[in-house]
C-alpha cells in the first residue's frame, strides 16, 4: 500500500509542476485515439449488422431468360388479370382471379388465391420490382424481400431474381417454388 501512495504522490507532484505538458500529453492521447475509437465503433456496428444479416442473409439467386421484352414480363408480374391467367393456365387448381395486385409503390398484393401476400416496395418501370413478400402461414409481421431485375438480352429478357430474409429451413422449398410456380408458369404463359 505504501508503494501505491508513494507513486501517486510522485505523479501528483509531476502533474502539478508540469501541468501544461501533462495536459498536452493527455489531449494528444485522446486526439490520436479518436479515429481508432471511431473505427472500433464502426467495426462493432458493422459486425452487429453483419451478424444480424447472417441470421436473415440466406439468399435465393436465380437468373432466368424469357423470350419476351422486359416490358411484357414486368407488366405480367404486376397485372392481376395476367398473373391470374398465368397461374390458371399452368396449374388449373387456382381460381380465375387468383391474383390481386395493386401495382403501385406501397400497394398490396395477394397471389395464388391468397397463399402469398405482400407489399410493393419499389417499382422502376420495365427494370425492377421489389416486394415485401411472405407466405400467409408465416408468423405475423415476418416478411422477406423479393427483388426482380429485368435486363434486355437481345429480343429476350434476362430476369435476375434475389430473395432474402426468409427462414433458412425454407430455402430449398422456396427455391423450387419460384422455379415451378413462377418461372415455369411464366414461360408457359408467355410462349
Amino acid at each position: 500500500m505504501k508503494i501505491i501512495i508513494s507513486v501517486l504522490n510522485k505523479y501528483i507532484r509531476f502533474v502539478h509542476k508540469n501541468f501544461p505538458v501533462a495536459l498536452a500529453f493527455v489531449a494528444a492521447i485522446f486526439i490520436l485515439q479518436s479515429p481508432v475509437i471511431a473505427q472500433m465503433n464502426k467495426n462493432t456496428m458493422s459486425e452487429h449488422i453483419n451478424n444480424a444479416d447472417s441470421v436473415r442473409g440466406i439468399t435465393i439467386h436465380q437468373e432466368i431468360e424469357f423470350k419476351v421484352s422486359p416490358q411484357r414480363l414486368y407488366e405480367t408480374l404486376l397485372s392481376s388479370k395476367q398473373f391470374s391467367e398465368c397461374t390458371k393456365k399452368s396449374f388449373g387448381d387456382f381460381t380465375s382471379m387468383s391474383a390481386n395486385i395493386d401495382s403501385l409503390v406501397g400497394g398490396t398484393f395477394s397471389v395464388f388465391d391468397g397463399h402469398i401476400i405482400g407489399r410493393i416496395l419499389e417499382l422502376v418501370p420495365n427494370q425492377r420490382i421489389v416486394e415485401a413478400w411472405r407466405v400467409v402461414d408465416w408468423s405475423a409481421g415476418v416478411y422477406s424481400i423479393a427483388k426482380f431485375e429485368f435486363k434486355p438480352h437481345g429480343t429476350s429478357t434476362k430476369l435476375i431474381f434475389d430473395h432474402t430474409g426468409f427462414p433458412e429451413s425454407l430455402k430449398e422449398h422456396l427455391s423450387i417454388g419460384w422455379q415451378q410456380h413462377y418461372w415455369e408458369a411464366l414461360t408457359k404463359y408467355l410462349e
